[in-house]
């Protein structure tokens, strides 16, 4: 589990294919590598990858095909840079909102502009993931938890402040790129909860809600 608030910027040192999959080498840059384990997790651009291998300055992972297929990770070469963030501790403070590291699509930055100090994006959102997003809600994009601006009619826009701008890969971005999404896991949740798909009907009625404490 994460925050979205991004520890460090790191890069990819290689990228090998083994047997189908891919096996990552991954430059950590000033991420504290003091406590990290093997089998720990970190989110690398939003996907949360297992530990295999420590080196003094960075770490290896295994990338399976399944997270090939729902990622970028295979355009990922020698050089490209990455957000990277520890798993949150109990004690860790939750500057940014609830992060699983489980992408859920790719979304593409459809426009790019300058708003005073900040960077305007406008993120386009593949359509069955649009119902999840909401206004001033939380979405993480590359990993950065983020705030949107406003709903557009293909996805959402959002507002990158200098200091996210310097802290994290989001100014490299121009339109036409590609990022991964994740949206807010309660969003996910509570759409289980209230039925809201084909095959289920909600249980959770204002008596239920009342019964339990949830309503007066």
């Amino acid at each position: 589990m994460f925050t979205g608030i991004i520890e460090a910027v790191g890069s990819i040192s290689s990228a090998r294919t083994e047997q189908g999959d891919v096996r990552l080498r991954i430059h950590t840059g000033t991420l504290d590598l003091n406590d990290v384990k093997l089998g720990d997790s970190i989110a690398t651009n939003g996907v949360c990858l297992t530990v295999v291998a420590c080196h003094g300055d960075g770490f290896e992972a295994d990338v399976s095909r399944e997270s090939l297929a729902h990622t970028r990770i295979g355009q990922w070469s020698a050089g490209t840079r990455v957000n990277l963030e520890k798993a949150m501790l109990p004690t860790t403070r939750m500057g940014g909102h609830i992060v699983s590291g489980h992408v859920d699509g790719v979304g593409t930055i459809r426009k790019r502009e300058a708003d005073a100090r900040s960077i305007r994006f406008d993120v386009e959102v593949p359509a069955e993931l649009r119902r999840y997003i909401a206004a001033k809600g939380s979405v993480t994009v590359d990993g950065v938890s983020l705030t949107t601006n406003a709903l557009t009619a293909t996805g959402f826009s959002l507002n990158i402040v200098p200091h996210t701008a310097q802290e994290t890969t989001l100014a490299d971005l121009q339109a036409g790129a590609e990022v991964h999404l994740e949206v807010d896991v309660i969003a996910r949740y509570l759409e289980q909860l209230l039925g809201h798909t084909q095959d289920q009907r909600s249980q959770i009625t204002p008596a239920f809600l009342a019964e339990n404490g949830f309503w007066k």
